[in-house]
């Protein structure tokens, strides 16, 4: 059968108020709209639910055993609806985010702080992971959804481009490069390279950067984490490429590397799985505040 919500709502109002005109008030409908509901409603069960008079609308027995059964359901109805409402307007609670590293240093902390003065009930729990765990744990459900950058294509999860980051030069300020205005890619040829391992998901983007130009990597070191990379600038073991957004200790510079290299940061859940309100609201705070980052 197709029955509607609002043909039973628009028959319990009739059979309550015994009159056409002071159900459709009391829906805010109009009259016309509360006769169309019932003459449906009727064609649909293949019976007549009320005897009109010029004067009344009387239920019959049908109409009676209906009323008696659907308000109850409807009452039931109401109370589950209600409380889905207040669920989705609910801003308390926590929310679970992966992030990798270096997006957990330059773009979550101001996340964070904004919902928390937005939201001052809802925490974000951060997961700093390297890229593959972060994948992991959406894949698992350990977290509402994760920050990622550009995760392999494998139909696995839903995906939202958040923002593109460049890639730039990080060295002393007495290097001959830091001299330099923008640094061409060919200029790392031969230089002393400190590089993110493969556990991050830039590494394999900067891979692909010098190799595409033909430059021989001199990689002399490799880390998990820019901070230790920054610091072994800092010890004169040679430079490194990073993300803008983890940007060094004031000690150290940063100059364009051209042409722009950049790697695309995304939002990442489980396909087809719907986020929570909270998460929801998580997920739309990071989305704004990728549009009022400054260009790059």
């Amino acid at each position: 059968m197709n029955i509607s919500l609002r043909q039973l709502r628009a028959f319990l109002a009739v059979a309550r108020q015994q009159h056409f005109r002071r159900a459709a008030e009391s829906l805010h409908l109009s009259q016309p709209a509360v006769s169309r509901y019932i003459a449906d409603l009727e064609a649909e069960l293949g019976i007549r639910l009320f005897d009109r008079t010029t004067r009344e609308v009387v239920p019959t027995d049908a109409g009676r055993y209906l009323e008696s059964a659907i308000g109850r359901v409807l009452d039931e109805l109401e109370g589950v609806l209600s409380h889905i409402h207040s669920e989705s307007e609910r801003k308390r609670g926590k929310v679970h985010v992966a992030s990798v590293p270096t997006l957990s240093a330059g773009l979550m902390p101001t996340c964070i702080a904004e919902c928390a003065a937005l939201y001052p009930e809802l925490t974000i729990q951060l997961h700093d992971q390297a890229q593959t765990l972060v994948l992991d744990s959406v894949r698992g459900g350990e977290v509402d959804f994760g920050v990622a950058i550009d995760p392999p294509l494998t139909g696995e999860f839903d995906i939202e481009p958040l923002l593109r980051d460049p890639f730039v030069l990080v060295c002393r300020p007495e290097h001959p490069l830091a001299q330099l205005e923008r640094v061409p890619w060919r200029k790392l040829q031969g230089q002393p390279l400190i590089l993110l391992d493969y556990s991050s998901g830039s590494r394999r983007l900067i891979d692909h950067a010098l190799a595409s130009r033909g430059i021989e990597a001199n990689v002399v070191q490799q880390t998990g984490h820019t901070l230790t990379a920054f610091r072994m600038v800092e010890a004169g073991l040679g430079v490194s490429v990073s993300p803008a957004l983890a940007p060094p200790p004031p000690t150290l510079v940063t100059r364009s590397l051209t042409p722009q290299e950049s790697r695309n940061v995304v939002l990442i859940k489980r396909k087809q799985r719907s986020l929570s309100p909270l998460a929801a609201l998580v997920w739309e705070q990071l989305t704004t505040l990728s549009k009022n980052i400054p260009s790059l």
